[in-house]
């Protein structure tokens, strides 16, 4: 397992290394280079996009400037929401974190807190978890390349419990249609872990997300509470999603 561990790593440094001498690369082009699949290279790919080091288009990926000597604006206000996001997370929490990176980022900041997190995201499992954090995963049909554990066998194992809040990523937040999502198998999890929750359900986006419609409904705006967001939200859609009684909370370069 840390020998298939370690070719991985390093076959994610050389697509790294041919991105800095190329600028870009095609998911088909490396892909019969190396001899290996595109979906081995897409999974690639969509975990360096997670880390933010490169930038996904149709059929190939741009490596982010700059992005080993200073962190984007974009990386710093996620983390930034990640860091808040766990700031609410108390001692002996149940949490739902869905397959949003940056809701699954917050571990990193629950420092030794008790907190148990039930998630569909698998990326987890590739993550340092502090020695406090208990992970329950979902299990069900594992699709990638996000990762995700979906289908009526996850439902089945989620539906059973109840978490004192949840914590959910979206591809899109708009006053319209609420929360959305490009991914439709992804929806009906994101619908339990929203309202089987004792306390309070955060969606967690950045202002690139806000006021954007993705193809699919999670959330109706009607039923949404709690946002975190960030300072670059446009401010004539906070107002509108504070119209429809939407809490929100933006983060702040220091």
């Amino acid at each position: 397992m840390k020998r298939e561990r370690a070719l991985v790593e390093r076959r994610r440094s050389q697509i790294l290394e041919v991105l800095t001498e190329k600028g870009e690369i095609k998911v088909d082009e490396l892909a019969k280079e190396w001899r290996l699949s595109p979906l081995t290279i897409r999974r690639d790919l969509q975990v360096l996009e997670d880390e933010h080091k490169v930038e996904r288009f149709y059929g190939g990926a741009t490596l982010i400037a700059n992005q080993d000597i200073d962190e984007d604006e974009g990386t710093y206000y996620r983390r930034k929401i990640a860091m808040y996001a766990a700031s609410l997370v108390e001692d002996g929490d149940s949490i739902f974190i869905n397959t949003s990176m940056t809701a699954l980022d917050m571990i990193k900041y629950l420092g030794d807190k008790r907190v148990t997190v039930i998630t569909n995201n698998g990326r987890v499992m590739n993550i340092d978890v502090p020695p406090s954090v208990s992970i329950l995963l979902a299990g069900g049909e594992l699709r990638y390349p996000k990762y995700a554990m979906v289908g009526e066998f996850a439902l089945r194992n989620l539906e059973t419990i109840t978490a004192k809040k949840s914590f959910l990523g979206c591809s899109g937040l708009s006053p319209e249609r609420g929360m959305t999502t490009e991914i439709m198998n992804e929806v009906p999890i994101n619908r339990l872990m929203f309202n089987h929750v004792s306390g309070h359900a955060f969606i967690l986006a950045t202002s690139k997300k806000i006021g954007v419609n993705s193809s699919f409904v999670s959330q109706e705006i009607e039923n949404i509470s709690h946002l975190i967001t960030d300072e670059k939200a446009p401010q004539d859609v906070i107002e509108q999603l504070r119209s429809h009684n939407v809490s929100i909370y933006q983060v702040k370069k220091d």
